[in-house]
């Protein structure tokens, strides 16, 4: 009994705690083209990559990346765009004919979280710290091509669907956007639980 008592608690003690940060680190960038890959062209077949195992973004280089790391190990991300043209101006006309008048919009993109993780509360992190990063910046307004594979999850974090599906067969996505007034009262128990987590 006690020396089960001790490796579960020895395996308790191993994992490190989860960190969310801006990244700033070349390997951590080179994991994010990693996880990029295993999400957006295997998993969900978004993009065609011709380096095996790796997919940089074609934004990357004005892309700010949110990441979860767990140790060295990045978990999950979400890249944030602020410039124009965003990617979901290439999938549809004219977006801002969609968009409320005077706002001041952002486009989160590329969320991922490792399979394995996935249900570990990596994702209220992630919103958590975007959250922060995108109000101390003034955004008003974010627009996403939300995967239908997670319209529930985006329209439970207050995302609305606009305009027609874009994507192929194979990987639909709905243009939705998310105003700062729907969001904020859905922040508060994200920030709680991501806190928790």
């Amino acid at each position: 009994m006690v020396a089960r008592v001790r490796v579960r608690f020895r395996q308790m003690t191993l994992e490190p705690a989860l960190r969310v940060k801006i990244a700033d680190d070349p390997a951590e960038f080179e994991q994010i083209h990693a996880l990029n890959y295993r999400t957006f062209v295997e998993e969900i077949p978004r993009y065609v990559s011709s380096e095996r195992g790796r997919y940089v973004d074609r934004f990357h280089d004005e892309n700010t990346y949110v990441i979860a790391l767990r140790g060295t190990v990045v978990e999950g991300m979400l890249a944030i765009r602020e410039r124009r043209p965003f990617s979901l101006d290439d999938r549809l006309r004219d977006v801002d004919a969609y968009l409320p008048h005077g706002c001041n919009p952002c486009e989160p993109r590329l969320l991922a979280v490792e399979r394995s993780r996935r249900g570990v509360r990596i994702l209220p992190s992630l919103v958590h710290r975007a959250w922060e990063y995108l109000d101390a910046r003034g955004y008003d307004l974010a627009v996403i091509s939300g995967t239908t594979r997670q319209l529930k999850l985006y329209t439970h974090l207050g995302f609305e669907a606009f305009g027609p599906l874009v994507g192929t067969a194979d990987a639909l996505f709905q243009p939705m956007m998310l105003r700062r007034e729907a969001f904020v009262p859905v922040v508060a128990p994200i920030l709680r639980g991501s806190r928790a987590g």
